[in-house]
């Protein structure tokens, strides 16, 4: 149970954190200010700040988000009345904005706020020590800090350094950095299972011909090279699945080249249920190689495979409609996660390759709150020549949220009976 558990939170925690640096790290060179990066969700258990962002472990441990200024969270407002402690700089302007009542500065002007712009022109209106009888001005630092409520330390947002300031292409590419992040851990992770298996499929038409099947009683032999299947010629690993799993329950022509002699077989591939219906098996298995380049350049064959089948999947989904069940949230996860702790450190290895490369892949569906959803937007503003107007933009992604919770805690909801009550 403990060993799942922290299987679970390191698995989680290294898919999300992958995903949110490529996000932290192309905001940072396109100029867009990252108020925060945060390990964790909810309440803070430290902090610490460098380069202008704010390092944040939280009590949590699942998950974690990066805040760019300008965007949904872009922090907590100055509000009339608001009391706050201002600590000036060397060059006479607010250097830190203290909201926090468990935070207490030294030498900081207390000041109940009147009005403020912390984006623009840079200033807080309010009346110093009480004094109601003289408004005062102050001016902001560009590079001042708030400490918001809970006490974390942020930068303010400047308009110059927020995310809609940057050029369109640098947008389009922080917003798509964080799916790409988790393409690149599937290819390496996947690289690294290879080399730790010690041989991976190869994807020719050489095969492996398991004891007692319908091929073996048909009279295939391991290393076999399947060269056609029911009059489809067949070149490699993928041909041969494709087409004997297209004929469950058919006659079929399979010819061989075995040592240099073409032999034929007929034989009849069981029916057995895929995701797609039935599909034929006839018990050949891919040939296997040792060779150390096979297994490095795995990572890319294997991130390739499975791209392509989820988006076969995907696109099943979308011609014959789909259901709960063929989705899995955190609680699906966690019980892969059990299962795979049970069958080692590679086993876990695959199962985090394989849930970087899902996440990737949905990230980039076009629906709004996703990434691709952001990046639609983008391509939209620069057909458009102008961006959305920020309300609009804003209950398209708030419509999307909604939709996406909706989806979550039906799926959660799903998993639950699925794996603890059926």
């Amino acid at each position: 149970m403990i060993q799942t558990i922290i299987t679970f939170i390191i698995v989680f925690g290294i898919l999300v954190i992958v995903h949110e640096f490529g996000h932290f790290y192309f905001a940072k060179k396109s100029g867009i200010l990252v108020r925060e990066f945060s390990i964790g969700m909810g309440p803070k258990i430290y902090s610490y700040s460098k380069n202008a962002t704010t390092y944040t472990l939280r009590i949590l441990p699942v998950g974690g988000y990066v805040r760019m200024a300008g965007l949904e969270d872009s922090g907590e407002e100055l509000k009339p009345g608001m009391p706050v402690s201002l600590i000036t700089g060397k060059n006479g302007k607010i250097e830190t904005i203290n909201t926090s009542h468990d935070t207490t500065l030294l030498n900081g002007i207390p000041v109940e706020v009147t009005n403020s712009d912390l984006e623009t022109e840079l200033w807080i209106e309010g009346y110093e020590n009480g004094d109601e009888q003289n408004l005062k001005r102050y001016e902001v630092d560009h590079d001042a800090s708030i400490i918001e409520s809970d006490g974390t330390k942020v930068r303010i947002a400047p308009k110059d350094v927020q995310f809609q300031s940057a050029k369109l292409w640098q947008r389009i590419l922080t917003n798509f950095a964080g799916p790409m992040n988790n393409f690149i851990l599937a290819i390496i992770v996947f690289a690294l299972v290879g080399i730790l298996q010690g041989a991976v499929p190869t994807n020719s038409n050489q095969v492996s011909v398991v004891s007692d099947s319908i091929a073996a009683k048909a009279g295939l032999e391991t290393n076999d090279q399947i060269v056609s299947v029911a009059g489809q010629s067949t070149n490699s690993w993928t041909d041969l699945q494709d087409t004997i799993s297209s004929r469950p329950k058919k006659k079929t022509k399979i010819e061989v080249n075995r040592n240099g002699k073409k032999l034929t077989y007929t034989l009849v591939p069981k029916s057995v249920k895929g995701d797609e219906g039935q599909v034929g098996q006839i018990g050949i298995e891919s040939s296997m190689t040792r060779n150390l380049g096979a297994r490095i350049m795995y990572g890319f064959t294997e991130t390739w495979k499975l791209t392509t089948m989820i988006f076969t999947l995907l696109g099943h989904m979308i011609t014959h409609g789909f259901s709960v069940n063929d989705f899995g949230g955190p609680v699906a996860i966690y019980a892969q996660t059990s299962e795979a702790a049970k069958l080692g450190f590679v086993s876990v290895l695959t199962m985090l390759a394989y849930l970087s490369l899902n996440l990737g892949i949905v990230n980039l569906i076009p629906i709004p709150a996703l990434d691709g959803g952001k990046i639609l937007l983008n391509f939209i503003e620069g057909i458009r020549r102008k961006p959305l107007k920020p309300e609009t933009e804003g209950i398209i992604t708030l419509i999307g949220f909604g939709l996406l919770m909706l989806l979550m805690v039906a799926v959660t909801w799903n998993d639950i009976q699925r794996y603890f009550f059926k």
